[in-house]
């Protein structure tokens, strides 16, 4: 069977009646939204992240975690918030990513997550540099009922993948998605969608054939090409490739611009939502540094947040203009583009 097809199918095998109904709600309350610029808003998220961690053993440079750079503090999400939320949304809830920022296998609780979420009918991803999948953790992965895993590698050499993933082992990654494939193999499990996924950029630009006859030889399910983002863009950078193909921006005469125009709706806004490690709920994954706060899981139930005037009012100030929020102006829909 296509491996497409098959993830797909696990996917789908999470349905119920009641989420069909609740996700039927959602995407028609977000066309009248659209179509007539109120925050109209039925149903319960469809996906939610929620972050096991900000921990991160790497040092990349355009990342809040590689940096330490978080006005916010550095933390793991404890176990009962998690089964709280879940308890709260299980029943119209399809898909969750238990990543946001950090290394998700530096929570030892993160397996035990992923199993909660798993057992509750719920479709579960997540993000990884993969260097914890030890043969051990590879077992508990599969053991899990993880449905998905991305796996980041940005080059074919040490040289090339340490200048970004800087503390780094390519091949403690590549170890990593060898016993991932083994115990998979093992368990005769096929739940598990494994991604590599290669960020472009301009030290890295000329192995992509490369990567895609590695991601052959590893086995894995499908390989994602992304756009690197760039915080500090307008003036470029040395971390850009030459491709305009493969870049998030393009050169202007006053400078750098983000690709994506920017729609005055979000389908984020209506769908899904993201959670930190501390119970944070923020609108997107664009929030890094969660400065727009909707909501407190642990003052407040997740429906009670959801519903809210505060969240109603963000609603409200997308459609009146995203270009005015400073999370939507480096906003990247579509940034990938998946191999098989």
């Amino acid at each position: 069977m296509n491996k497409n097809l098959r993830d797909g199918l696990h996917l789908v095998s999470k349905f119920t009646l009641r989420k069909g109904w609740n996700a039927f709600l959602v995407w028609s309350s977000y066309q009248l939204a659209k179509r007539f610029k109120i925050p109209v808003h039925w149903g319960q998220p469809i996906s939610l992240s929620i972050e096991p961690t900000t921990s991160c053993n790497l040092r990349c440079p355009q990342c809040p975690s590689g940096l330490r750079s978080f006005s916010r503090p550095t933390g793991m999400l404890q176990g009962d918030l998690f089964a709280k939320l879940v308890d709260e949304q299980k029943k119209s809830l399809w898909y969750m990513t238990l990543y946001f920022q950090g290394e998700p296998y530096l929570n030892p609780e993160f397996l035990d997550m992923v199993s909660y979420a798993s057992k509750n009918g719920i479709y579960t991803a997540t993000s990884t540099n993969a260097h914890y999948l030890t043969p051990e953790n590879s077992k508990r992965t599969i053991e899990s009922g993880l449905n998905r895993l991305i796996i980041s590698i940005d080059g074919v050499d040490q040289d090339a993948y340490g200048k970004y993933r800087i503390g780094g082992s390519l091949q403690k990654v590549l170890d990593g998605t060898k016993n991932l494939i083994e115990a998979r193999k093992a368990a005769g499990n096929d739940r598990l969608h494994i991604i590599w996924q290669f960020i472009v950029f301009a030290h890295n630009e000329g192995q992509l054939d490369e990567i895609r006859k590695l991601a052959k030889e590893y086995e894995v399910d499908e390989l994602a090409i992304k756009t690197a983002q760039i915080y500090d863009y307008a003036d470029g950078s040395d971390l850009l490739p030459e491709n305009e193909k493969y870049r998030r921006y393009t050169e202007m005469s006053a400078g750098f611009v983000i690709k994506n125009s920017l729609l005055n709706h979000c389908w984020r806004m209506w769908q899904s939502c993201v959670i930190t490690w501390d119970g944070k709920v923020v609108p997107c994954c664009f929030d890094k540094d969660a400065t727009h706060r909707l909501g407190d899981l642990k003052k407040d139930s997740f429906p009670s947040i959801w519903g809210s005037e505060e969240y109603q009012n963000f609603r409200r100030a997308v459609l009146g203009g995203r270009s005015n929020i400073d999370i939507c102006k480096n906003c990247s829909e579509g940034t990938r583009i998946w191999e098989s």
